[in-house]
């Protein structure tokens, strides 16, 4: 699959949220279908659902309804690819900047990453430094923030259960820093 320079998500946005989920970039069946996270091997919605991080059962389309609620959702670049090696250096350093001016302006509460790339990405952090999932000590502007592994089916590197695991992690993190939904 190829990348569209016209396919995007909108992002989910506004002074007051509580907390924003970001996402590397847009993949290219999310973006015509019009949801984040929207493809069903991903393991975004079933780890939310299965954690219980809401108190109902979430999924593709629910943006809206959480976004109610006070959660966003952006991604670090927001063209829709196939592969996030399609994305040029140039796009990533163009989006990592104006991904941290959205946050200081808006200043969620919290912001969590959906994969430790998304975050290297925003802080230049080096493949050789080591980053593990949870609360990160270095916030944007006062916003906190929190790293999910990948829920892409296309890295493996945690187990649906470890992802579940760390969406009950950040839940609990949220709620010390009192964060409730």
């Amino acid at each position: 699959m190829s990348a569209s320079n016209d396919l995007t998500l909108p992002d989910y946005l506004r002074a007051g949220l509580k907390l924003v989920f970001i996402g590397l970039n847009p993949g290219l069946y999310s973006a015509r279908a019009g949801k984040y996270f929207a493809r069903k091997t991903n393991r975004f919605w079933p780890a939310l659902s299965i954690s219980r991080f809401f108190d109902k059962d979430v999924g593709p389309g629910d943006e809206r309804l959480l976004f109610e609620q006070g959660v966003g959702f952006t991604d670090v670049v927001k063209r829709a690819t196939g592969q996030i090696d399609e994305l040029t250096q140039d796009e990533i350093a163009a989006g990592a900047k104006r991904l941290r001016r959205k946050i200081e302006k808006l200043s969620p509460v919290a912001a969590c990453f959906v994969g430790l790339t998304g975050f290297r990405w925003v802080f230049a952090v080096s493949n050789k430094v080591r980053i593990t999932p949870g609360p990160q000590s270095e916030p944007i502007g006062s916003t906190r923030l929190y790293v999910l592994p990948s829920t892409s089916p296309a890295n493996a590197h945690f187990s649906f259960e470890q992802i579940v695991a760390e969406c009950r992690r950040l839940k609990s993190w949220l709620e010390e820093i009192g964060v409730r939904f």
